[in-house]
């Protein structure tokens, strides 16, 4: 059978995996994203109601919108799209070409690898009271998928990073009474963020959730005890929001394939290049003295990632796409857009 080889393939289909895959196609390469899960969006999966104000040039918009928007936008030069995969092995042959092999045996075949694993396979930290699974089907949660699920509701947030804070903030407004249970006394998020939540929020510092007590499959109170004195505090509660954070499995494999890494993620030069040349990085699976965290950094990643994998296939191309503006591979689709709109206007 012959072996049909990428110009890039794109491990992680999450906000730089599908965005390194919209820019490649700008930059006219063959390419395929490998994404071990049967879904793109990737982390951003665990928040979809969650507010997201730090994308430039949008308002504020739900996490699950962004997701729509950037598979559209991914799929703008049509990618080759690979779902349940995870990448187990990776080697390359003499003639430079990286040979992928999945977990299920099926190998592929690439010119340049763009790592963007993300936080890697996650599994969410979850209360390990007792006799807490029982109530997960009723009103003890790890994620929000309907904001409105805690309108007019007591809500007890056990948690002290940006997802519990940011949880607590959009609830506040709706909900009867928001309860914050850290078992530290400094929270780890924005500061902006954990000011305004302690304007507006219960706190209850430094605590940690002890007991749940419920009638049946639901929580009625929940025993809170201090970290130091050991003291408990009951609390009345209707809902129960857990962010406790994500047991990572850091890279997978991939970590096995003896690309320098440090603590938090494969180590990367300024333009997204690994130890091991063709292959590259973006979003939160690398690092390096500039990383910036955020889903607009993730985008920065994914055109720096895209670029050098261009310039490393052919080193006279030029170091970046013409800008959509003036970039012939919009010029039918700018086309038929205008078209649409004169199509609309004319029926109104």
């Amino acid at each position: 059978m012959e072996q049909e080889i990428y110009d890039v393939i794109i491990i992680g289909g999450g906000p730089a995996g599908m965005y390194a895959a919209f820019y490649s196609g700008m930059r006219e390469m063959k390419t395929k994203i490998i994404e071990v899960k049967q879904e793109l969006g990737g982390f951003m999966r665990t928040y979809p109601e969650k507010l997201v104000w730090d994308v430039g040039g949008i308002e504020p918009i739900r996490c699950e919108e962004i997701i729509h928007s950037l598979i559209k936008q991914a799929m703008t030069f049509n990618p080759t799209i690979v779902f349940g995969q995870e990448v187990v092995g990776m080697e390359k042959r003499d003639d430079g070409i990286f040979v992928l092999t999945a977990k299920t045996g099926e190998k592929h075949y690439t010119k340049t690898i763009i790592l963007a694993t993300g936080r890697g396979i996650t599994r969410i930290q979850k209360l390990t009271i007792e006799g807490a699974d029982r109530y997960e089907l009723n009103n003890l949660h790890y994620t929000v998928t309907n904001i409105n699920r805690f309108k007019d509701k007591r809500v007890l947030i056990s948690g002290g990073g940006d997802s519990a804070v940011d949880w607590a903030i959009e609830m506040a407004p709706i909900a009867k009474e928001v309860y914050v249970v850290h078992r530290r006394d400094d929270f780890s998020a924005f500061e902006s963020s954990v000011t305004r939540m302690k304007s507006i929020a219960t706190t209850y510092v430094p605590y940690t959730v002890s007991r749940l007590h419920g009638n049946g499959n639901k929580i009625e109170h929940v025993t809170l005890q201090h970290v130091d004195s050991n003291d408990m505090t009951k609390i009345e509660v209707d809902e129960v929001l857990v962010n406790h954070g994500f047991d990572r499995h850091f890279g997978g494999a991939i970590l096995d394939w003896g690309l320098a890494s440090e603590e938090w993620g494969i180590s990367v030069t300024p333009k997204m290049g690994t130890s091991m040349p063709g292959i590259f990085g973006a979003g939160d699976i690398v690092t390096n003295e500039g990383k910036i965290r955020l889903i607009a950094g993730a985008f920065n990643d994914a055109v720096l990632a895209v670029n050098s994998a261009k310039l490393y296939i052919d080193p006279t191309e030029s170091k970046m796409a013409g800008v959509s503006s003036h970039n012939d591979r919009f010029a039918e689709k700018n086309e038929a857009l205008q078209q649409k709109n004169k199509a609309v206007t004319t029926h109104k």
